[in-house]
């Protein structure tokens, strides 16, 4: 009989690490065991694509800096091959990349860390220079003007001026803004409005932090001087309330990106957000080294916010080993309903459980009649495949027809997983009948709202992806609930005649 102590030892040691490099985490990068108890960091990434047309490039982007409610503390550039420089230029601060030679495709990432301070304070740049008054066609100027005139009455001040324009131009029954609104984009029209009612205002560039967001755009807005410091609007809404995770990117009100010796130039941002503690903050010990820069903190971000969901998994795969070993739970298929689940992630659980259930019923019964047809196992995967993917693009239109916008990220579903669902249930239905598909089905899905719970649950989701040494405490656990060999909780019901005689 092989001797299971050297198991024991390994499970030990996997636990032992696992708690060392968690408590080294939580020491020495004051990362904390909760989230939101300390200090939060940004992590921002744009990234610059472009095409490289054979010659010398220059490629320009306007870059943030400290503000109201944001302190910046470190910044970087991945770029091989060019050199970099950061200028204060008279529309702003730019962040400059050039090379000798570029052809093909080109990507520049640039990378800011900005620390929620909200003793950020920043010396405000009053306004210089006249105000340019901008030129109209004679119908355009004309609904302006009446704009104008309308809300001078209900304002006192320039700040409350553009508060009332913005509600005129969201007010759905106004002709002036209709008109101006076929012309220009609200935005534009704000800018264009307060430039010709005298009133000092620029445009800026600002994305919205939302914590794994990938590949954003900027959006631009207004700001208004109001003799002390600028007030940010947002035209798109009638409501003023500028949320708080809105951060300035560029001030420039010139350009956000130029390629010079390139084409098809875009850029993108993406973020994370770190909990860090107020000394490593102050002190910018948020910059990665040692064992830290072997873990996926050292990732692009866009790559650490795809992290941040496949780290997750592990729980969910101790989730299904736990109810199919000890309570005895039956699924379909070993790991489907942990896959499904973070189908459910994405779709939301209501959404996603209605939309399993639709499609693999739908499914189960054009199984019944391909079954009929006597093909051979390949062909007839792939004709559920295809099925799959026919009654995810049926429903997903209906869906959005109807105005059940939710029912467009049914397309999330692992269209493979569910196509071997609805075969193996078939083939079930055929040997065992339909209680043990309602039985296998039901847990299965039962098993897949658990993991979901757990997926989205803040803490878990702060441990997995901030403490790598985790990983090595669940897989532990899974190694200790594989050498079980009891009773199931589920086959105890087997004995119960026996307790009652």
């Amino acid at each position: 009989m092989t001797s299971k102590v050297p198991f024991y030892i390994s499970v030990a040691l996997l636990i032992i690490v696992g708690i060392t490099l968690s408590m080294f985490r939580h020491e020495n990068y004051g990362v904390p065991w909760t989230p939101g108890e300390t200090r939060q960091i940004w992590d921002i990434e744009a990234k610059i694509e472009f095409v490289g047309l054979g010659k010398p490039v220059k490629v320009s982007l306007a870059v943030p800096h400290t503000q109201t409610g944001y302190t910046l503390i470190n910044e970087s550039s991945s770029s091989p091959g060019y050199g970099v420089a950061y200028v204060n230029t008279e529309s702003g601060r730019r962040a400059e990349w050039s090379v000798r030679h570029a052809e093909g495709p080109q990507n520049i990432y640039y990378k800011a860390q900005f620390l929620v301070d909200p003793q950020a304070k920043v010396a405000q740049i009053p306004p210089t220079g006249a105000i340019e008054k901008p030129a109209f066609d004679a119908p355009v100027e004309s609904a302006a003007i009446a704009l104008i005139e309308r809300a001078r009455q209900r304002s006192a001040d320039d700040v409350t001026f553009t508060r009332e324009l913005i509600k005129l131009l969201n007010d759905a029954e106004g002709q002036n803004a209709s008109l101006l609104l076929n012309k220009m984009s609200k935005v534009e029209i704000v800018d264009k409005i307060l430039a010709y009612a005298q009133i000092p205002a620029k445009l800026v560039g600002v994305i919205e932090l939302e914590d794994g967001r990938r590949r954003q755009s900027i959006q631009a807005m207004n700001q208004v001087w109001d003799g002390k410091q600028w007030i940010l609007f947002n035209p798109q809404t009638a409501d003023q309330a500028i949320s708080p995770n809105i951060l300035i990117w560029d001030e420039s009100n010139v350009s956000l990106l130029d390629v010079v010796g390139g084409q098809n130039s875009q850029v993108f941002f993406s973020m994370i957000a770190q909990e860090v503690s107020p000394q490593q903050a102050t002190n910018d010990k948020v910059q990665a080294d040692g064992l830290l820069n072997l873990s996926i903190h050292s990732l692009p971000l866009e790559e650490q916010a795809m992290f941040k969901t496949i780290m997750l998994i592990p729980i969910g795969a101790l989730i299904v080993v736990f109810l199919r070993v000890i309570i005895g739970l039956k699924t379909s298929g070993t790991f489907m309903p942990v896959l499904i689940a973070v189908a459910f992630v994405q779709t939301q659980l209501v959404t996603g459980i209605v939309g399993f259930l639709l499609i693999v019923g739908t499914g189960l019964i054009i199984r019944s009649y391909l079954s009929r047809l006597n093909l051979l196992l390949v062909a007839r995967i792939s004709a559920v495949i295809i099925t799959v993917i026919m009654i995810i693009s049926v429903f997903t239109v209906v869906a959005f027809k109807i105005g059940l916008t939710e029912g467009l990220s049914i397309t999330f579903f692992p269209m493979i997983i569910l196509s071997w669902t609805i075969e193996r249930m078939s083939i079930l239905w055929e040997e065992e009948g339909p209680k043990e598909v309602v039985l296998q089905g039901g847990g299965s899905l039962l098993t897949a709202v658990l993991v979901y719970l757990a997926m989205t649950n803040p803490y878990i989701q702060h441990l997995t992806f901030n403490f790598i040494g985790l990983q090595l405490i669940v897989l532990a656990c899974i190694l200790l609930l594989g050498t079980y060999t009891g009773y199931r909780l589920t086959e105890l019901r087997r004995f119960k005649p026996l307790i009652e005689d």
